[in-house]
């Protein structure tokens, strides 16, 4: 499971990242650091529109295109990697609607000992950034509103997520990102590599405060490692 993340860069810092131009980035017009993103909430997310790059925002939590109710959303956050192929609402995204999500880390929540819930935070050793794989679809309500959503794809977890959670989300290392958002690969045998565990000597962990618990805070005080 991935439920909470945090992306804190600024929008230059993001667009140099992907090489995108500022026209690519003209639907983030409300973008700002953020500290710990939830469920049902406006994400970034990169696309390939067939001719080039853009990111914009999307909803996490993907609503097939065929829904007849958009609640559905909140059992899609994420999207288990074995399951891709099987499960109908995430079968066509992942042959053809593939995006990237920006992050600098992600939160878990730890069982400890004494049964209580010990969130940790997960980032690069370098702290550099990095991104989920995920899907995306469109979908119009009964009035014709337009609502645009996505998914964050799970895998099994590698050495260093395994005593913390059994899932980690799916992290696309940056040679590998154009054949993710590639629209003409639909053979997703392809990308089955692309869904396994990331290396866990380029992750490292720490314990931060119970507040991240609570999705209306967002400060920076959410990343500050425990004291």
């Amino acid at each position: 499971m991935c439920g909470r993340y945090s992306l804190t860069v600024s929008l230059e810092e993001l667009l140099a990242y992907y090489a995108l131009e500022e026209d690519a980035a003209a639907a983030l017009i409300s973008y700002g650091p953020r500290f710990n993103i939830a469920p049902g909430q406006p994400i970034p997310a990169v696309i390939h529109d067939g001719a080039k790059l853009r990111i914009g925002p999307l909803r996490w939590g993907l609503i097939p295109s065929w829904a007849k109710d958009e609640k559905i959303g909140w059992r899609t956050m994420n999207a288990r990697a074995e399951t891709l192929r099987s499960k109908p609402a995430f079968r066509l995204p992942f042959e053809r609607k593939r995006c990237l999500i920006p992050a600098d880390g992600f939160y878990e929540w730890r069982t400890e000992p004494d049964g209580t819930k010990q969130p940790i935070r997960i980032v690069r050793r370098d702290g550099g950034l990095f991104q989920f794989a995920g899907l995306y679809d469109t979908w119009f309500d009964a009035e014709g509103r337009k609502v645009s959503t996505c998914t964050i794809i799970t895998t099994e977890p590698n050495e260093l997520m395994a005593p913390i959670h059994d899932r980690m989300p799916v992290i696309v290392p940056p040679e590998q990102m154009t054949m993710w958002l590639d629209r003409g690969t639909t053979d997703t045998l392809r990308l089955d590599p692309l869904l396994r565990p990331y290396p866990a000597d380029e992750l490292r962990a720490y314990p931060v405060h119970k507040r991240v618990g609570n999705a209306k805070t967002d400060d920076p005080a959410c990343i500050e490692p425990l004291s």
